[in-house]
């Protein structure tokens, strides 16, 4: 049996909870009063972010449809079949990097529960330093603390996994249905940015994945106008990955493009990022230069992500054994 480790970013619940969790993210250094109102302000103007929602219901479905390709009874059967036993079906624990529960803590869980090995997921596909290699150093930090207590073996990306691209064209797709005239708009991938020194020290790996969902998407969909762009860019001095979503936007009309469609490939789930950065702010500059904006979908906890994702972790799974 192998379980899974479902990693996420994590999420605020209430207002109080939001400066731990900048602090957090900081990496323990409290944010200044400026910055604190204005993530405060963020959330208020979102409402509040479904991240944990989201997650747990994907985790509930990704093990469901992990658990229906498991053997239903271990031997034959002469009689009636009992109840089918919880032992030796795929578990999925949930963990977040700057939240509670934290992957620390959901390592615990699991060595407790007794797994035995794990494949490590995150609910992010594209692989950057800042991202999927941190989840898998504080799982791997956890797992030594406590001794090795279980075999495991993460997932770096699955970027272009073919279930994954499916199902992203598939929001796309029904995006597509609200443009009124889609082969004059443009399609918009977007993805968190990060610091051009996190590129350049991960040899722009993280790019290139996004560049490569980005046109497995578009190759699905015949799509022949699509750009990618970058949103949520930090508040720092050093220079972040571009073009910045809104830029592009200016740039769209400047050419006579009226209808665009934002598809947030980065992030498979709907939070903060996506509300406020294109919802409220993208969509503010596209109104103020005379564009149509629509935004496709988000995969939050869709059966096809969580099919994708039950496969990729077969996979993963499968490989131990070659």
């Amino acid at each position: 049996m192998t379980d899974v480790l479902l990693m996420y970013y994590g999420t605020p619940y209430r207002e109080e909870e939001i400066l731990p969790y900048y602090t957090d993210i900081r990496h323990g250094h409290p944010p200044p009063e400026a910055l604190l109102s204005e993530l405060v302000e963020r959330y208020r103007a979102i409402g509040k972010s479904p991240l944990n929602e989201i997650t747990f219901a994907l985790a509930g479905r990704l093990e469901a449809y992990l658990r229906l390709a498991a053997p239903r009874f271990p031997a034959g059967l002469a009689a009636p079949p009992p109840p089918r036993s919880e032992a030796g079906l795929p578990r999925v624990f949930v963990g977040a990097k700057h939240a509670r529960p934290t992957v620390a803590e959901a390592v615990r869980a699991m060595a407790e529960a007794g797994c035995q090995r794990a494949v490590g997921l995150v609910a992010a596909p594209h692989y950057s330093a800042r991202s999927i290699a941190e989840y898998e150093e504080r799982a791997r930090a956890a797992l030594a603390e406590l001794g090795e207590p279980f075999a495991f073996r993460m997932v770096p990306s699955y970027a272009e996994h073919p279930a994954y691209l499916a199902a992203q064209a598939e929001r796309v797709l029904e995006g597509l249905w609200r443009l009124r005239d889609p082969g004059a708009a443009t399609v918009l991938f977007t993805a968190h940015s990060v610091p051009l020194r996190s590129v350049e020290a991960d040899g722009g790996v993280y790019p290139r994945q996004l560049e490569a969902t980005a046109r497995g998407v578009a190759a699905r969909l015949g799509l022949s106008r699509w750009q990618l762009a970058y949103q949520s860019a930090g508040r720092t001095e050093e220079a972040w990955l571009g073009p910045d979503v809104n830029r592009v936007i200016e740039e769209l009309a400047d050419r006579g493009v009226r209808e665009v469609l934002v598809a947030a490939i980065g992030f498979p789930a709907d939070h903060l990022e996506v509300f406020y950065d294109l919802d409220l702010e993208a969509r503010a500059t596209a109104e103020r230069v005379g564009i149509r904006l629509v935004r496709a979908p988000s995969l939050n906890a869709r059966p096809d992500y969580a099919r994708a994702l039950a496969q990729i972790v077969e996979e993963a799974a499968l490989a131990w054994s070659t």
